[in-house]
């Protein structure tokens, strides 16, 4: 009996560490609603532009990446501030709480064009709506990332909190992946169907984002940290926090790096989802199959990847999943000279891959952050989680205007909403390239910067 007693302090903190059912689901549900806007925008809004709104594919490709642009210039501020809130007030929650509310209405808006107006002041509406969406979204997205640092010291436990993310997000793909496109038929007249999609997912995302304020409120505390820039820091000294960040941390580099490239090639394979669908599979519905295809192996695949993390390491892991990815999107390009139905196949083992490509990097981001700690001190999750938004921003951003470079050098040719086109060869071979060919040639490149990463669970958990 003796000989335990030294090391029930330990024990204890074992316990302490292990986080709450509640805690997992309430940040979990968050997910809802960062799935719902990373997936639906990125599955749609190209297709909206020049297919409904007769927005021509490079001018479509152009009012997005200005959108997303912006989202990047501000993010870095953001994880300043959210920063700032955190000294302050002891809680990141004050600017997830404002993104949260502002989002569903804003994003309404953003599939709400009137039917009189043509395609040059349609297009300069959706910018102006989706890049206030985007704000709205990155108001809750930065702190929302930086908060499993903070919630937990522990490596598996951050795989724990983080594989459960990984599967309310990948309900969430499939909610809006196959359900945005259904509600948007509710209507023969595309602009009712559109402006239904827009209210109801907007609605949907706004709640998962309000539940996930919870945790904030309840389970962060003031960090022991460098003490807030006195005064009223301007935008410089907030870009600074996030350059300085960037800059200290290898690992972070690394790690960011390899995530951009992959949400380069998941946004690539997203934009161009609907266009599979349409021209080569010849079924606008088809996309919803698509998305089936993607997320219902996910689902089941995500604990999965969490336990393999657990035994091998959440670094060969992920690179495990990537290697798997880029291999399924790779062998799609067969549809050129084989179309039909067996693309399912390769799409439901890129969905078994994706899982892992998703929790895998957003558990390691935590263990890069507690790792700088140790060295520049607590209460600067923002700065990192804020660079972090703003590279994954850029990579679905890239996505959107690589698939709009590819339409435009192939000759696609944009429509207005029932208008009967045909598409040239050209235009489907791009199509099919987009989707396979280029994002298998993103993940190979990150496969090298991932293979640089140099932090291990002995680095997190040197017990």
């Amino acid at each position: 009996m003796g000989n335990e007693a030294p090391a029930a302090p330990e024990a204890a903190a074992s316990i302490s560490s292990r986080l709450g059912a509640g805690t997992i689901a309430r940040y979990a549900t968050g997910s809802l609603g960062t799935g719902g806007f990373a997936t639906l925008p990125g599955l749609v809004l190209t297709y909206y532009l020049t297919d409904s709104l007769g927005v021509a594919a490079l001018a479509a490709g152009a009012v997005i990446t200005i959108a997303k642009v912006w989202d990047v210039v501000i993010d870095p501020v953001i994880g300043a501030l959210t920063d700032r809130d955190l000294a302050r007030h002891a809680s990141r929650r004050r600017l997830m709480l404002i993104g949260a509310c502002a989002l569903p209405l804003l994003f309404a808006l953003t599939f709400a064009v009137p039917p009189a107006l043509g395609p040059v002041a349609a297009g300069i509406w959706v910018l102006l709506a989706f890049t206030l969406t985007a704000t709205a979204f990155s108001l809750f997205q930065v702190p929302y990332i930086a908060l499993p640092a903070e919630l937990t010291p522990r490596y598996d436990e951050r795989t724990r909190l983080l594989t459960w993310r990984v599967v309310v997000l990948t309900l969430a793909i499939l909610l809006f992946g196959a359900g945005g496109p259904a509600l948007r038929r509710v209507s023969d007249d595309p602009v009712v169907g559109y402006l239904v999609m827009g209210v109801v997912c907007g609605i949907v995302i706004g709640l998962g984002m309000l539940v996930a304020t919870t945790v904030a409120r309840r389970s962060v505390s003031a960090p022991a940290g460098p003490a807030p820039v006195a005064g009223n820091p301007g935008i410089r000294e907030h870009y600074a926090a996030g350059i300085r960040a960037l800059r200290r941390s290898r690992p972070f580099r690394l790690l960011l790096g390899t995530f951009v490239l992959q949400a380069l090639a998941t946004g690539l394979m997203l934009a161009g989802a609907q266009y599979v669908a349409t021209w080569v599979l010849h079924s606008e519905a088809a996309v919803e199959l698509l998305f089936v295809a993607l997320i219902a192996p996910a689902l089941l695949a995500a604990p999965g990847w969490g336990v393999a993390a657990r035994r091998i390491g959440k670094e060969r892991t992920f690179a495990i999943a990537s290697v798997v990815f880029g291999v399924a999107a790779l062998s799609i390009l067969g549809v050129l000279w084989v179309p039909g139905d067996w693309i399912y196949v390769p799409v439901g083992l890129a969905g078994i891959a994706y899982a892992g490509m998703q929790s895998l990097p957003m558990a390691m981001l935590p263990d890069v952050i507690s790792h700088d700690e140790r060295s520049n001190g607590a209460g600067q999750a923002g700065s990192f989680s804020g660079v972090w938004t703003a590279g994954e921003t850029v990579g679905f951003a890239l996505g959107a205007t690589t698939l709009s470079l590819i339409l435009a050098m192939t000759g696609y040719v944009s429509r207005a909403a029932g208008q009967v086109v045909e598409q040239p060869d050209a235009a489907v071979t791009g199509i099919v390239v987009s989707f396979s060919l280029v994002p298998a040639a993103l993940i190979a490149l990150s496969l090298v910067t991932l293979a640089r990463y140099p932090l291990r669970r002995a680095d997190i958990d040197p017990a």
